[in-house]
């Protein structure tokens, strides 16, 4: 991968957040990549490869879109943390299973396997609505109140 690679990938995704008027996961994936080379370097270093040779590469020369292609690593990166599902959270707060590409006014989690482990968010959306909130407070942060 290349700097050239990479500032043409940043910048398509950047103009994607911006016409999409989407939340930019950058800053969170980073917090969720530390988290999982402490925990899990193998998987750790499967997630950076990913992203050096899949993820920039599809954004830069191949035109995959993306907004969607980033939503991908969070998943892989969330399956890589821990066993689980994905899920779409609607407006209502209602879940169904996530489909790619998702809907944008959806929230995205991770729901592992393992019922000691929290929700891993994936996405939220531009305008979470009061019931995502409370979904994200309770299964992702442990909030109860």
């Amino acid at each position: 991968m290349t700097d050239d690679l990479q500032k043409k990938a940043d910048a398509r995704f950047e103009a994607a957040l911006a016409a999409a008027g989407a939340r930019d996961p950058r800053d969170y994936y980073r917090s969720q990549l530390r988290e999982l080379k402490q925990s899990d370097p193998d998987g750790y270093a499967d997630a950076v490869a990913y992203y050096q040779s899949t993820l920039v590469t599809s954004i830069a020369e191949q035109d995959a879109d993306p907004l969607q292609a980033w939503q991908s690593f969070g998943l892989r990166i969330a399956q890589l943390t821990a066993a689980g599902r994905a899920v779409a959270v609607d407006p209502a707060g209602r879940s169904h299973p996530f489909e790619a590409p998702g809907r944008t006014e959806d929230m995205i989690l991770h729901l592992p396997d393992a019922r000691n482990r929290r929700a891993l968010l994936v996405g939220l959306p531009p305008a979470p609505s009061a019931a995502q909130m409370a979904t994200y407070n309770w299964l992702v942060r442990g909030r109860r109140a």
